[in-house]
This record gives C-alpha cells, sequence and structure tokens, in this order.
C-alpha cells in the first residue's frame, strides 16, 4: 500500500516522495513549490463541516487544479465529494442518496474541466451503501481504476467497520484500487485493512503533535509518522505473505 503523508505547510513537500495536500492551503499562495509525487484533496470536508455547502465552485476548483499540475507530479485531484456521516447529513439538511448524486454530479463536471486525473471518491456510511454508489457510478468506474473511499475517517477506532465496508466493495468490485483518507495508525496498523487499500493518507501526525504541546507543523513530527507507518506496513505484508 503507497502512503501519502498529509501536509498542511507545503515547504515540508519536497522532503516527502509522496504528499496529500488540500486546495484550501493552496488559495493564498502565489508561488510555485518543491514537491515529489502528491495528491490535491478537494478540501470537501473542510467546506461541507464549515458551510453546509460548498462555496468553491467546480470552475474554480479546476482552475487551481490547473495552477498547481506544473508543481512536481499531480498524481490525482480528488472530486468535490458529499459526506454521508449523519452529522454531515444532518449539517446539509439533504439525504445520503443525495450527497450520493451530487457527488457523481461534481465529478462529471470535473472530468470535463481538468487537466489532470479526477479520483472518484465513493459515498455511503452502511456498508450496502457504498455499494448502490458503485452502481450509480455505473461504466464511469473502469478497470483497475484509483477510487477514493470517503466518510471513513471518523471510524478509525472501529477498524471492523472499515473493513466492513472495504470488504464489501471489493467484493463487488475487486479491480478497483481504493484510497482511503485521513486514516490513522489504528486502521493503518490493521493488516487486513492494508491488504484492501492501494493507498492511504494522513495528517495524523499533526493532530497528535497539537494535542501532546509538539510541533503540529514540524518536519521531525511528520518524518517520524511516516517512518512509523512505512515499518507498520512493511511488517503487514511479511504477515500477510506468511498467512499465505
Amino acid at each position: 500500500m503507497q502512503f501519502y503523508i498529509g501536509l498542511h505547510q507545503t515547504r515540508l513537500a519536497k522532503s516527502f516522495q509522496r504528499c496529500f495536500i488540500s486546495v484550501n492551503i493552496l488559495k493564498q499562495r502565489v508561488s510555485d513549490f518543491e514537491v515529489q509525487d502528491w495528491i490535491m484533496d478537494s478540501g470537501a470536508f473542510t467546506e461541507l463541516a464549515r458551510h453546509g455547502a460548498f462555496t468553491f465552485p467546480v470552475d474554480e476548483y479546476a482552475r487551481a487544479i490547473e495552477r498547481w499540475a506544473g508543481c512536481g507530479n499531480l498524481e490525482m485531484a480528488v472530486t468535490q465529494d458529499y459526506m454521508c456521516e449523519p452529522f454531515m447529513l444532518e449539517r446539509t439538511g439533504m439525504a445520503a442518496r443525495e450527497h450520493q448524486e451530487l457527488t457523481i454530479r461534481r465529478y462529471d463536471q470535473l472530468l470535463r474541466l481538468s487537466p489532470v486525473p479526477i479520483m472518484p471518491v465513493l459515498q455511503g456510511y452502511q456498508p450496502e451503501e457504498y455499494i448502490t454508489h458503485l452502481g450509480m457510478y455505473g461504466a464511469r468506474l473502469t478497470e483497475g481504476m484509483r477510487v477514493g473511499v470517503g466518510s471513513i475517517c471518523k471510524r478509525n477506532s472501529n477498524p471492523r467497520a472499515i473493513v466492513d465496508v472495504l470488504h464489501g466493495i471489493k467484493r463487488e468490485r475487486p479491480d478497483l484500487r481504493l484510497h482511503g483518507f485521513g486514516l490513522k495508525t489504528t486502521a493503518l496498523h490493521n493488516a487486513y485493512i492494508v491488504s484492501l487499500l492501494h493507498s492511504a493518507d494522513s495528517m495524523a501526525w499533526s493532530y497528535a503533535a497539537r494535542r501532546e504541546g509538539r510541533d503540529p507543523n514540524g518536519l521531525a513530527e511528520a518524518t517520524g509518522f511516516r517512518d512509523k507507518v512505512q515499518i507498520g506496513l512493511a511488517r503487514k505484508s511479511h504477515q500477510l505473505e506468511f498467512v499465505a
């Protein structure tokens, strides 16, 4: 599984092989920055949690993607998805089905405008809702496509719930290369979760550092977390090989 370190300081990006950077931190930036391989996040969670709607139109997001595509290797940009956790549905006042439909609508719009590949996102809360969303995407999800799995970051304390979602998706579409958003070590240290994912990102290092009175923007903190995850992934790989 490929791990992308989540960053909200672009000055750190050059120090990592893979980064996950939100468009929100690029809005006020003018100059280019050094970065290697990276994925741009749409900042959708922050938008919906703060405003209950997107204040960042699709065409504006597409222009941001085009602006920053020349920095390093921008592999993909995540679509502007609508999360389906109960608190998010309450925030927007809509039903899960509406969130799923809007996620696909924005994906379709962004595909026509973006100069780089767009990562579609499967949304739901119960495992069967993700399967329903798979069907709603239909032929859009081609063989071997990289696809994000939304609304799982708040379940890090319950790896079983994450396994149920991922396993359900893979049972229907084993070819899809799934990306897990915002996972913590409780999930990243679960060998079965790791085996179901192609990639994942996390900014848990920053939250932990802030909570424990350390530097939430420090290179040492980010590097230490990245190394801890990579060591854990190597161990999980050996465990799975042994089981096989």
